[in-house]
């Protein structure tokens, strides 16, 4: 298997994995700190907090890749294969259409941001760092959104059934 296609596939789940370590690594350490040595830092909240909101941006993008938004999908269990991919369609479109607009405002914060050279309280970083979150969320959403309209344009064509994601339940 190629490189691209291993990114393709795992990228967020990776990406996933390494701010959560690191949110659990740092929350334990400052609650240690705070606990035993009655002493606490600003810099492990800040770490906390952003590695949080990256964790939040990019498991929603592994979300639209996997269709695993919470929906309710009861009338999906009565329409044919055609009809469920025309709807996940139109869903996605909505979703498309949204995440372009978004992208667009969210690059504002960032644009203000590095106009003026905020920097974090704790770490002193630009803070473009971190409100890069938002439109690396809404870029990462875009792109698995494309993925997905390829995929059902082809069950469209082909008449298969339509990628639904795993169940939760059964």
């Amino acid at each position: 298997m190629n490189l691209l296609r291993r990114i393709d596939r795992d990228a967020e789940r990776w990406l996933l994995l390494i701010f959560y370590v690191m949110l659990v690594i740092t929350m334990a350490i400052e609650v240690l700190r705070r606990e035993v040595f009655s002493y606490s830092s600003i810099w492990g909240e800040e770490i906390v907090r952003y590695s949080f909101i990256y964790l939040a941006w990019i498991g929603a993008a592994a979300a639209v890749k996997e269709r695993a938004h919470i929906r309710i999908d009861v009338i999906m269990h009565y329409i044919p294969p055609r009809a469920k991919a025309l709807l996940y369609i139109f869903g996605d479109l909505v979703m498309f259409i949204v995440a372009i607009i978004a992208l667009y405002w969210s690059f504002e914060a960032v644009h203000i941001s590095a106009k003026f050279g905020s920097v974090t309280d704790g770490l002193r970083i630009s803070k473009v760092w971190f409100l890069m979150a938002v439109p690396a969320g809404f870029g990462l959403m875009i792109w698995r959104l494309l993925q997905s309209f390829v995929r059902d344009f082809k069950s469209l064509r082909d008449g298969t059934p339509v990628f639904e994601g795993d169940k939760l339940f059964d």
